[in-house]
């Protein structure tokens, strides 16, 4: 009996040719030398040396050791690129060429795909802000006035955006509680998560040019998971008046797949809907198609289902968040990373942050191997995702894991 093609997937596999994310790996035996993949099933394809073989006028666009590259390249080359990979891996008469070409998972290391220009992370989500605001102001208002008016963002750090897979070093810095006569510096007793989307910008934007809400595909490229990590102590401490600043800024996680906006088509909804009308650069009443994603995302601790966040429910869509980010005329850069903000749901199992499932460390969390209220050294949290896919698929979107390890401060 021959053996069995690595493009002879099982049924249902979420990462099939309807998906074909893109990453960035290198091998054992050329350990230096990054290339630009997309996964199928279980494998990458090297899809340089497809592009080359197959005679593809983007052989040059991809044979290289970054998506950037490719996301600068726009909307035309993103669809004829995906038309061909999607050919390469489906059309029989390729399967001599391109088997060669396809690496194990498990034998190749996975980088982090493109080089980050800006990072900016969002507060999109209904549920997860009114939480926040129920936690820290029990007696006012649990949103702030402008919530519903505009996405609220803020400014993080690029540099420390890192790959699924690399360990998270348990921040220090000052923290002062309520009972505490002065501030005490040290590693943060109150780490956390934030369970995200994060959007990927390709196409770069003038200075002085708003995007609009109708030109979102044009500029953003794909989509993956991102694990915002947070330390709550640290954070409630330093954020009045400016906002977020050491309490996030030592890490953000992201997948190593960039799953492009094409492979989601079948998963675009509408969000929830709005009590009120929007200005009109954030009114997408009459848009084309619908602004949210439904993705599925599942969280652990440890291999302990946590959580399970609904991204369907968030009340600001990307093309809002990127049309609000840049209506003062700030420009995008290729390479720029723009996250969602915690994604919550309406029920307790559906919160996707530390913070709301112990209502700031007043309930414990129980899992197999001992109480939780935050992160501690050790604990690896894990996140991973599906959407709806064409014709009743899945795809699956890459997962986000991250090792806590102990303080050096």
């Amino acid at each position: 009996m021959p053996e069995q093609s690595p493009l002879d997937l099982a049924e249902g596999d979420p990462f099939g040719p309807h998906n074909l994310p893109y990453g960035v790996f290198s091998t054992a035996d050329e350990p230096g030398r990054r290339r630009l993949g997309v996964r199928i099933g279980g494998h990458v394809l090297d899809a340089g040396a497809a592009a080359h073989t197959l005679g593809s006028p983007y052989a040059a666009l991809l044979a290289q050791p970054s998506l950037n590259p490719l996301l600068a390249a726009g909307r035309t080359a993103w669809r004829d690129v995906r038309r061909a990979l999607t050919a390469w891996v489906t059309v029989p008469a390729h399967r001599a060429d391109i088997e060669p070409l396809l690496h194990p998972l498990d034998s190749v290391t996975l980088h982090l795909p493109y080089e980050v220009a800006d990072y900016v992370d969002f507060y999109a989500s209904e549920h997860h802000a009114t939480n926040v605001g129920k936690i820290f102001r029990p007696d006012g208002d649990a949103l702030t006035p402008n919530w519903k008016h505009l996405p609220i963002g803020y400014h993080g750090r690029a540099g420390t955006v890192v790959v699924s897979g690399t360990d998270v070093v348990r921040p220090s810095g000052q923290r002062k509680t309520p009972a505490d006569a002065a501030p005490v510096f040290g590693p943060s007793v109150k780490l956390d998560i934030e369970a995200e989307v994060g959007f990927l910008v390709g196409t770069p934007t003038e200075l002085g040019t708003p995007m609009p809400l109708g030109d979102f595909r044009e500029h953003v490229f794909g989509l993956s998971l991102l694990n915002d990590w947070s330390a709550r102590d640290i954070q409630a401490w330093e954020y009045v008046p400016l906002g977020p600043f050491l309490g996030k800024s030592f890490a953000t996680s992201v997948s190593a797949w960039v799953t492009p906006l094409e492979a989601l088509d079948a998963a675009r909804t509408a969000p929830p809907a709005r009590d009120f009308d929007l200005l009109p650069y954030l009114d997408d009443s009459g848009e084309d198609e619908p602004g949210g994603f439904d993705v599925r995302i599942t969280v652990a601790i440890n291999g302990h289902v946590i959580s399970e966040p609904p991204f369907a429910t968030m009340y600001w869509t990307a093309a809002q968040q990127l049309a609000h980010m840049t209506v003062n005329g700030a420009s995008l850069r290729t390479g720029d990373l723009f996250g969602s903000g915690t994604v919550s749901g309406p029920e307790v199992h559906m919160r996707g942050s530390l913070l709301e499932l112990t209502w700031n460390g007043r309930d414990i969390l129980e899992l197999p191997e001992g109480k939780r209220t935050f992160l501690e050294d050790g604990d690896v949290v894990t996140m991973t995702a599906w959407a709806p896919g064409p014709d009743g698929t899945r795809v699956g979107l890459g997962e986000v894991t991250g090792r806590i390890v102990p303080s050096t401060g």
